[in-house]
């Protein structure tokens, strides 16, 4: 009987691994911030194991993920992030390329090569679809980002939940300043994107227009900018989205001791100038 059990377990863990098997309505997901510039010692490590105690369905990470910026120097700084990623690999991870990970051809063909992914893509999850985008090298999104971004929301416009990917927050001077008249937010709000999530100014930040919820994340390692105050979005920690049907919960999570308290606040907790209450 308990081998029948064993058995039976280990079949539908396979089923569920096999391209094409049907993914549930209901899972989580972790959503890590930049890594570096300016890597502090242990963050990473300790949001990667406080992430991994979650057990989600797969991580997301904004960008960052090497200080880079020399080709002579990057491959070895890749190999060195996935020996640490190691005791993760269960994990499905899904790198957005950062300023710090992509600045030459050189440095673009091995995020590629160790993302296994090329700059700009897009994947399922259940009902969720996600589309990374690449404004590695350009604080606006280019022309090409913005094509791949409609061709690929127009194929997966059956989606309920969709969520728009990048490293660099392009869409932030426009969003505080409520003015959606640029083609982000036109093709958000067109094919009806719930969420914009970024990185690289190390600060969480949420704001929403037109019913599209925008995200700035906090640093998963990078250096703390400003004040360094919690209250003002300044401290490390990751987000965990638990998705049911078409709901979304969407928790930010400082890190534990030593680099953190440990507060957990909902998204809609934050505003564009810190924590609300």
């Amino acid at each position: 009987m308990r081998r029948a059990l064993i058995s039976g377990a280990l079949l539908f863990t396979l089923l569920l691994c096999l391209p094409g098997a049907p993914q549930p309505d209901s899972f989580r997901f972790a959503i890590l911030g930049d890594r570096t510039g300016e890597a502090q010692p242990g963050v990473y490590e300790q949001a990667w194991k406080e992430v991994a105690a979650e057990s989600p369905a797969f991580v997301i990470s904004v960008g960052d993920t090497i200080q880079g910026l020399n080709d002579a120097s990057a491959e070895a700084e890749w190999r060195e992030v996935f020996r640490t990623l190691k005791p993760f690999e269960r994990f499905p991870l899904y790198l957005v390329p950062g300023n710090h990970d992509i600045w030459s051809v050189e440095s673009q063909r091995l995020f590629e090569k160790y993302a296994a992914h090329p700059v700009h893509y897009s994947f399922d999850y259940g009902q969720a679809h996600f589309t990374i985008l690449d404004n590695s090298q350009s604080d606006e999104l280019p022309p090409e980002e913005l094509a791949f971004l409609e061709a690929d929301l127009k194929a997966h416009a059956a989606q309920p939940l969709k969520f728009i990917v990048s490293h660099r927050p392009s869409w932030l001077l426009n969003i505080a300043l409520k003015n959606p008249d640029f083609p982000l937010h036109q093709l958000a709000k067109k094919y009806g994107v719930q969420y914009v999530i970024a990185g690289h100014i190390h600060q969480m930040l949420h704001l929403q227009l037109e019913g599209v919820t925008y995200v700035s994340m906090v640093s998963s390692g990078g250096h703390l900018r400003l004040s360094r105050a919690y209250k003002e979005g300044w401290f490390f920690g990751q987000a965990l989205v638990e998705v049911h049907a078409k709901s979304i919960d969407f928790q930010v999570r400082e890190l534990g001791e030593p680099h953190g308290e440990g507060r957990i606040t909902k998204l809609t907790d934050w505003g564009m100038a810190g924590l609300l209450k």
